[in-house]
Parts: structure tokens; C-alpha cells; sequence
């Protein structure tokens, strides 16, 4: 974030929670109280109760503080003009003769991006690394004489210019499909992965017997190529996509001895969309919920995969009703926190008759994603050179100078702030204009606020400016009008358990 953060802990007068004990939970000692189990018998005091106990891991906390995040989606398709793959295309359409990432990661750090995801494998199944398990890849086409691999120019720019290295790696996979080894039916048993192939001189320190399908285990072993020999990985990105066949033949994935081979090969990174760490928010136009909770009720299926006890669509994720709604279905109470993820074009792919979103358009999602409490995954699509577009690169940056002047200097920074159970108030020293209030909690102790209300002291008396429900990670608040005073005050109005508020900054847009 662009200030200091300050911690006031602020109780809700209402509530006056002080404190509760913490039951048995699920989890590890490395990753205490991120769920905690729930049954249809609990009330909704004991849910309510649950949810103010939940706590993120830490690497669920590095992943929300780095607000902007990038996509990169490159592959066949960029080449074909489709958005989902067939998994029969010639490998030799894969000819990016401009290929430059370091041009791609000065572009994103001048856009403001922390971590980029590229991918790796698309649902067409080319995978755009070295890969031993498939013949559909980089490796097979004339691009770089077959010796080109994507994923390592890629790792090299991004960790060279400052970037996190995130890879998407599509569960679904047409090209296996073909071969008759994604959705064959096959039985799950023990696998042993790496799963040497001819000519392998690779001498695993460890190696891995998890329980797989036939294509579970091709997943694992690209898996374990991605997260070994390419540096650590930041985020791991699967969704649930199945492939175009016939419904009787659905692949099951193996869910579990993913995220266990993940979990052991890059134990900081946060497994998304289809994973224990980060949620798809419900929607790919990158908008958050107006009230987003992190604290949300999930319910495990097929072998493990963390999944939603409430439609993923739905207006309301973690508040009080939710829970309730949920409560005859689900099995945790989780830090489940949302990723907005919206493309930059129109399509997920590059195409030469699209045009990048406006800077106004770019800015309203980033007040909706950003603003309430989520992180914003923007996708910006390679050209058939390699290169993101001119156009692009100069809205990414554009975007970035846009919101540095809706939220320039806080004003807060360097104002007296006293705090009291229930409120924090900060005295400028002066009138000063303010229009954008940004707003935190400390959620290393979890996400309480469910409602409060902004206040500015006009004529010897405190004036409502705006109210709102959820604070969470990162809260921004956008006034109608600029408004003039000298002290101005965050008052908790409900709370489900004593709340940090650790920012309260106060901006006036230069826009």
C-alpha cells in the first residue's frame, strides 16, 4: 500500500467482545485456524462466533496485500484466433518470432503488478515449457529450433524486474482427450511421481507416491517439472474446466495429491481458483461483491477440492444470513479470500480487432475489486510477436498514473490520531479537502467489521459522510463531492469480535 499502516484497535461499543476462546480446528501448525469446522446443529451465535476465530495463513495475508496482479495468456490460440484450443493443432503454428518477457515485465512493473501468471497449459493441452509428458508443446514446433520455452523466459524477466511468478496450469486437457488419456475411465492407484521417462537423467531428491488417475498422474509430473525447475512459484492457478466431451466420460481430478505436490514443492505459493487459498469471485467483468468477506462457508468435494457452499455467484459470500444459508451444507467456515479476474480486451486471448478497456473503465474495477477487499487479476494477451500490444503497454501505465492521482498523499499521514473502543479519529491539523477514504483491517487477527460509518466534525458537530458494511483487507470509500473539514473519525457500528482497524487514510483525488 502507498502508506504507512498504523494499528488502532477499535471494539465495536455495541458488541464489547473482548475476546473468545478458540475450539478444535482443522489445519496444521504451520497454518493454524485458516478453517473450523461447522454442522447443521450450530446456531447462528456458534457460526458467527466460528467465523470471527478464522485466521489467514501467511501466505494467504502476502498474497492479498499485493492488490494488482497480472495474466498472461499465450499459446496456440493466440495463433488460431480461438479461445478454447481443439488439442489437434499443428505445434508448428506456435511461432512468436518477437518473443521478448522482459519487455512484457517492464511493462506490468510500470502498470503497478506484483505477480504475473502465465499459461503454462491452456484447456487445449500445448504447454509452453520443456515438457517431457506430451509432444504438444514448445518443444515440438520449428520456433527456436523446438528449443524455446516460454515459462523460463517468462521466470527469468518477471524475478528480474521485481514480479511474483504465478502459473496457470488448466486441469482440462483436449490434446490428452485425443491420446486417450484424459477422461479414459481409468482407476485411481498409487503413482509414483517424477515418473521417469526414456532418457531421464534427473535424480529427484525425493520423489512422491500420491493417488492418481492416468491423466492425474501426467498432471503431476508436469507439475513437478513446473515447480522444480523454474525457481519459486508465487501462485499456482487451476480452474475447474472440463473438456469438450461427452458428459459420461468427465475426468474426477485428483484434487488432493495436487495440492499435496504443490504444497510440498512451493510451500509459499497460494493455490487459486480451484484451490484452498483464493476464490474466483464469480464473475470475469472483475468485480467484487459490495460487501466481499474473506470468512466464507465452503464444503469439500471430489477428492479434497474446496468448493462453495453457496452458489459462486452468489450477491452474498460471509454474512450473517449467508451463514445461515449455508449451514445445512457446509463442512468449514474458511479464509477463502476473492480474486476479481477480468481481461483487459474483450477476448482472453490476443486478437487483432480488440481494443484495450479505457482508463475510466480500468479504474471503476479497480475501486470494485481493490476497494473491496479483493485483488485484481487483469489479463493482458501477448501478440502473435510475442509482445504485449503498444496499446496495451500504454494503458497499463495509464492505469497506474490514474489511480496514483485518486489516491495520492494521505493526508492522515501526518495528522494526530487518538483512538477509542469503537471509533479512531485523526485531527489534519487544518481543513483539508478529502474525498477518497481508504480504510484496513489488521486481518492477521481475522475479519470482523460487518458495518461502519465515516465522520467529519463541520460547524462543532459530526456529520455522516458515507457508510459501508465490510472493511476486510482493503477498503475504498469514494465521496460524491470533496468535503472540507479538520477532524474526521471511522466509527465501528457492528463487529463480531474485537476489530484492528490498521489504516484510515484520507485523500483528495488530483483527477
Amino acid at each position: 500500500m502507498a502508506v504507512s499502516r498504523r494499528v488502532f484497535v477499535a471494539t465495536a461499543a455495541v458488541l464489547a467482545v473482548t475476546g473468545v476462546s478458540r475450539p478444535a480446528i482443522a489445519g496444521t501448525a504451520e497454518d493454524p485456524g485458516y478453517r473450523i469446522p461447522v454442522s447443521p446443529d450450530d446456531t447462528e451465535a456458534d457460526l458467527v462466533r466460528k467465523a470471527s476465530q478464522v485466521r489467514p495463513t501467511a501466505r494467504q495475508i502476502a498474497w492479498q496485500s499485493l492488490e494488482r496482479t497480472a495474466f498472461l495468456h499465450f499459446g496456440v490460440n493466440t495463433f488460431t484466433g480461438l479461445e478454447w484450443g481443439t488439442g489437434d493443432e499443428d505445434p508448428d503454428v506456435f511461432q512468436p518470432a518477437g518473443l521478448d518477457t522482459d519487455q512484457w515485465a517492464r511493462a506490468l512493473r510500470d502498470g503497478g503488478f506484483k505477480l504475473a501468471i502465465l499459461t503454462v497449459k491452456h484447456h487445449d493441452g500445448f504447454v509452453l515449457h520443456q515438457t517431457r509428458y506430451t509432444a504438444h508443446s514448445v518443444a515440438s514446433s520449428s520456433w527456436q529450433g523446438g528449443q524455446g520455452d516460454v515459462l523460463r523466459s517468462f521466470a527469468d524477466s518477471m524475478r528480474r524486474h521485481g514480479i511474483k511468478v504465478g502459473v496457470y496450469i488448466s486441469p482440462a486437457d483436449e490434446n490428452q482427450y485425443l491420446h486417450g488419456v484424459y477422461a479414459n475411465g481409468s482407476a485411481r492407484t498409487d503413482r509414483t511421481i517424477p515418473t521417469l521417462v526414456e532418457g531421464d537423467d534427473r535424480t529427484p531428491p525425493r520423489s512422491y507416491t500420491l493417488p492418481a488417475t492416468d491423466y492425474g498422474a501426467h498432471m503431476l509430473n508436469q507439475l513437478y517439472e513446473v515447480l522444480t525447475e523454474y525457481g519459486p512459484i508465487d501462485e499456482v492457478w487451476f480452474d475447474g474446466a472440463q473438456g469438450r466431451i461427452p458428459p459420461d466420460k468427465v475426468e474426477k481430478y485428483d484434487w488432493d495429491s495436487w495440492y499435496t505436490l504443490v504444497r510440498s514443492l512451493a510451500p509459499d505459493a497460494v493455490i487459486a481458483v480451484s484451490g484452498p487459498d483464493v476464490r474466483w469471485v464469480g464473475n470475469e467483468g472483475g468485480l467484487a461483491r459490495e460487501d466481499e468477506w474473506s470468512v466464507v462457508p465452503v464444503q469439500e468435494k471430489d477428492y479434497g477440492r474446496t468448493d462453495y457452499a453457496l452458489a459462486y455467484d452468489a450477491p452474498d459470500m460471509g454474512s450473517r444470513a449467508a451463514l445461515v444459508k449455508a449451514r445445512p451444507v457446509a463442512d468449514f467456515l474458511q479464509w477463502w479470500p476473492a480474486e476479481c479476474d477480468v481481461s483487459i480486451r474483450d477476448g482472453w486471448f490476443y486478437h487483432a480487432d480488440q481494443q484495450p478497456k479505457s482508463v475510466e473503465q480500468l479504474t471503476d474495477i479497480y475501486f470494485r475489486s481493490v476497494g473491496r477487499n479483493s485483488v485484481l487479476l487483469l489479463n493482458i494477451p501477448p501478440d502473435t510477436d510475442g509482445l504485449l500490444p503498444a496499446a496495451d503497454v500504454v494503458r497499463l501505465r495509464e492505469f497506474r498514473e490514474r489511480v496514483d492521482r485518486e489516491l495520492p498523499e494521505d493526508l492522515a499521514r501526518d495528522g494526530r490520531t487518538t483512538a477509542s473502543p469503537g471509533r479512531v479519529t485523526v485531527d489534519l491539523g487544518r481543513e483539508r479537502e478529502v474525498d477518497r477514504i481508504r480504510l484496513a483491517e489488521d486481518i492477521r487477527h481475522g475479519q470482523q467489521v460487518e458495518s461502519f460509518v465515516v465522520e467529519a466534525q463541520r460547524d462543532g458537530a459530526w456529520t455522516e459522510m458515507t457508510r459501508a458494511g465490510v472493511i476486510g483487507a482493503s477498503r475504498i470509500l469514494l465521496l460524491a463531492a470533496p468535503v472540507r473539514a479538520r477532524r474526521w473519525r471511522v466509527r465501528v457500528t457492528g463487529s463480531r469480535a474485537v476489530a484492528r482497524v490498521v489504516e484510515f487514510g484520507l485523500y483528495r483525488s488530483q483527477v
